[in-house]
């Protein structure tokens, strides 16, 4: 089983360098799934609902998300009857959506996950204990398991695809938009890697205007950052995992640029 995991993508050129990129890989590499973290693709701020159903259309199997999910107002209602789109599963208890979905693929139950960290971010739910929960339910996840661990610092990331491993299929870090070089197999077959990168406007401050982040690094006054146009990249991981064992066997970095 092939599985393209997207970074995050970001603002209209990051949904562009989505769609012309994803059904190109699938049948260029044979991509059996695509889970796409898409909790920036609203002007780098949350998701619509009809962006959903655009990414979808463009190829997403699954999109996950991240803090930025409440961003756009119409979201929330719209969650509550959302099959494929799932947002951290350690907000609080309450919040309309789902933290975990299982699709079949091929005929094999594959689970995505979602966790937000808690270091340098929003005080949320222990992560840890919250996949430890999912994994011990009543009727838990089958088959192939993928985490999307949506975290600021890299230590915590790290930390999470050591306390995972061996118990799901792969770990892939979002939210940085800077792609990391440390992608591997850990000792217990869980792929990993700190951050997939972003899908969006490369010549960026992490996909926003270059000079509307450096005012407001230089003058500390408030600044509105529009989304950067050019050097648009698609960034991500491609895993592949044994679909007897559950265990990854490989997992490449995949960047290109439109």
């Amino acid at each position: 089983m092939k599985i393209l995991m997207t970074g995050d993508i970001v603002g209209q050129p990051g949904r562009t360098a989505f769609a012309r990129t994803a059904g190109r890989m699938r049948e260029q590499q044979g991509v059996d799934m695509i889970i796409a973290n898409a909790e920036n693709s609203a002007g780098g701020r949350g998701i619509t609902p009809v962006i959903c159903d655009e990414l979808f259309a463009a190829g997403a199997d699954v999109l996950t998300l991240g803090d930025h999910t409440w961003d756009q107002k119409e979201l929330a209602p719209w969650l509550k009857n959302a099959k494929r789109v799932v947002r951290p599963a350690n907000f609080a208890p309450g919040c309309p959506g789902t933290g975990c979905v299982t699709v079949m693929v091929k005929n094999i139950p594959v689970t995505v996950i979602s966790l937000v960290g808690r270091v340098f971010m929003s005080p949320y739910d222990c992560p840890f204990r919250t996949a430890d929960q999912i994994l011990a339910q009543k009727n838990p996840p089958g088959g192939i398991i993928m985490v999307d661990v949506h975290a600021e610092a890299t230590s915590e990331k790290i930390a999470l695809g050591r306390y995972l491993d061996g118990r799901v299929s792969a770990v892939a870090g979002t939210h940085t938009h800077v792609q990391t070089a440390d992608e591997e197999i850990l000792p217990g077959g869980t792929a990993y890697i700190t951050d997939l990168g972003m899908t969006g406007p490369k010549d960026s401050i992490l996909g926003r205007d270059v000079n509307s982040v450096l005012q407001k690094f230089l003058t500390g006054m408030p600044s509105r950052f529009s989304i950067a146009t050019e050097k648009v990249a698609f960034e991500g991981a491609l895993v592949t995992v044994d679909d007897k064992t559950c265990r990854a066997t490989g997992i490449e970095r995949v960047r290109e640029y439109m």
